[in-house]
């Protein structure tokens, strides 16, 4: 039997016991090796060794984005540079980047769960495996090339952009499988429907990341590429990269690799636990990263976890995809509003495509507008203008509470990208807010 890279691990019990011991190794293990992990255990009057139960880990301290920018360049270190065999760093959108070290270990464990990945995707031995995502010091392209390569397919490193090159390999090389973001994925469907090249590509799947999509826009995609089946894959910098999650065939939210980091879902205000099931902030401890080890690292994403079993049969836990973050959550007229929010609502609308902005601005007596710009579908003749942005304005005042400005613009008339597309543009404030 192929190998799909899992643990040996049968029952939530064992999952339980595994977590426990990886708990505790990560809180002795950061203690000894970090000079600022062992002030804030310090601080919060913790050592390694009141750590015995699963609650136990609601004594730890948080860690958050700004110990890892205050530590720069090598925050949270617990290992000596000698162990050190790699730096990633995230973008980040203020202030210094994030740069991770790895140890030997911490790049195969890594490997390791992305071939997991690949594998719950159905990826094989006889795939080909286009990489359209970036390379250099971020995670993504060393990720997906590794995690193909452990499971013997064929990598094809492409990069970012170059849709000559891109449509060029699909048709040449006959990749069966396309790594990108959301919006690369529907740049790259629209130029195969443009160029009429979709009968001439053998793409199978589409393993996309690093944005959230709409259920209109991977229908698009996947439309436009001839039935290809997507999957949605998480992942961050500080969380060795993607690949720590995916969707399973059944697609019924993203299973994630409970051996490797434990989950908790908190109130992001009252930083409590949330039932499963509700919505939440993503923190996480890891148990067994070397080099800088995670200890209840708030995400900033929200997202819930799943109760119960999934049809597909793997002991792994889910979270729901990735819903927003609390911080590109924006508030109009006192309600908090996440685009995800938005690419709901619109998803569910016949004759709107997937693509749109969001426009806040404030008009002459100070009062707030919010104006959405959305695409019309491909094939959506049969909608008047009127029509559409009618119905946009009734479904978002009904589920979101607000009342838009809706204008409603040809298809394809939005820009495109290959990276993270930008849904929001806030001119609210012009001046400082000091």
């Amino acid at each position: 039997m192929t190998d799909n890279f899992m643990p040996d691990i049968a029952t939530e019990e064992e999952l339980k016991a595994c977590q426990m011991k990886g708990l505790k190794w990560t809180v002795a293990h950061a203690y000894q090796g970090s000079p600022a992990y062992r002030k804030k255990l310090d601080q919060a009057r913790v050592r390694p060794e009141d750590i015995q139960q699963a609650e136990d880990i609601r004594r730890l301290p948080f860690t958050t984005a700004d110990d890892l920018r205050q530590g720069y360049p090598f925050p949270l270190r617990s290992v000596p540079f000698e162990k050190i065999v790699r730096i990633h760093s995230s973008s980040g959108t203020t202030g210094k980047r994030k740069n991770l070290c790895y140890t030997q270990k911490d790049v195969d464990d890594w490997m390791h769960f992305f071939a997991r990945a690949y594998r719950m995707a159905g990826v094989t031995a006889k795939d080909r495996v286009q990489i359209a995502v970036g390379y250099g010091v971020w995670t993504a392209g060393a990720g997906f090339q590794m995690g193909c390569e452990k499971t013997g397919a064929m990598a094809l490193p492409v990069g970012p952009g170059n849709v000559d090159m891109q449509c060029q390999f699909l048709e040449d090389l006959q990749s069966t499988v396309l790594c990108c973001t959301a919006s690369m994925g529907l740049l790259m469907a629209e130029e195969v429907k443009r160029r009429g090249i979709r009968d001439k590509i053998n793409l199978k799947k589409v393993i996309y990341g690093s944005e959230r999509s709409s259920v209109s826009m991977r229908e698009k995609i996947s439309e436009l590429l001839g039935g290809a089946e997507l999957f949605d894959i998480t992942g961050m910098t500080e969380l060795y990269g993607p690949g720590t999650g995916i969707e399973c065939p059944d697609h019924d939210c993203i299973h994630y690799w409970a051996d490797y980091y434990i989950l908790e879902i908190l109130d992001p205000d009252t930083l409590e636990p949330v039932p499963d099931g509700e919505w939440g902030e993503m923190v996480v401890t890891t148990l067994c990263k070397e080099a800088v080890p995670l200890i209840r690292y708030r995400t900033r994403d929200i997202t819930r976890k799943i109760p119960g079993p999934c049809t597909c049969g793997t002991i792994m836990p889910r979270h729901s995809r990735i819903k927003g973050r609390t911080d590109d959550m924006f508030k109009f007229r006192a309600v908090n509003i996440y685009p995800s929010t938005i690419d709901a609502v619109l998803s569910a609308i016949a004759g709107t495509g997937s693509e749109y902005q969001i426009h806040l601005s404030r008009d002459a007596s100070e009062r707030g507008i919010m104006r959405l710009v959305v695409e019309r579908a491909e094939n959506a003749a049969a909608f008047s203008a009127e029509e559409l942005a009618g119905e946009v304005v009734r479904q978002i005042k009904k589920k979101v509470l607000v009342t838009p400005v809706v204008e409603i613009v040809p298809y394809d008339s939005l820009p495109r990208s290959e990276r993270k597309s930008r849904r929001v543009f806030d001119t609210r404030i012009q001046d400082s807010i000091v």
